[in-house]
């Protein structure tokens, strides 16, 4: 595979553009407005990001695709092109995902775990700005996940 296939193929699980760690003031409270926007620009920038890679995505079938005459040549091809739309198709979850983080800051419900309502916490925030659930919450469910699989 070349290397500009193995860059399109790798799946951007959180963004890469650097953000500070949010520093909460002392005594502030959990998701004030402060950290609400810190986490809103993160998951702006990190679906901009994402809309990129698509885009090169695109332009880049449109500009390589050719009609090989070579059976081999145009199954690496066809292979590489399937390999490129998986990803962005993993992708496009993601941006599902960031638009519904997205949704929770402007309705005011980001930050606390939609199974038990406690906070999610900055740090694991920081870490995957599209987590729904609390690091217990989230440890329960992967157990129930290996117990029935």
């Amino acid at each position: 595979m070349s290397v500009a296939a193995e860059q399109m193929t790798q799946v951007t699980n959180q963004p890469s553009t650097e953000f500070e760690p949010y520093q909460p003031e002392p005594n502030e409270e959990y998701m004030s407005d402060k950290q609400l926007e810190h986490f809103r620009q993160m998951l702006l920038a990190w679906k901009q990001e994402l809309m990129e890679e698509v885009q090169r995505t695109v332009d880049h079938m449109k500009d390589d695709a050719a009609n090989f005459p070579d059976p081999n040549d145009r199954a690496s091809q066809e292979e590489e092109f399937a390999l490129e739309l998986r990803t962005r198709d993993r992708e496009r979850k993601l941006i599902k995902k960031i638009d519904e983080a997205l949704h929770q800051i402007s309705i005011g419900e980001y930050g606390y775990c939609e199974a038990c309502g406690v906070e999610i916490g900055l740090r694991r925030l920081e870490a995957r700005p599209t987590a729904t659930k609390c690091i217990d919450c989230k440890t329960l469910d992967e157990i129930r996940e290996k117990q029935l699989a």
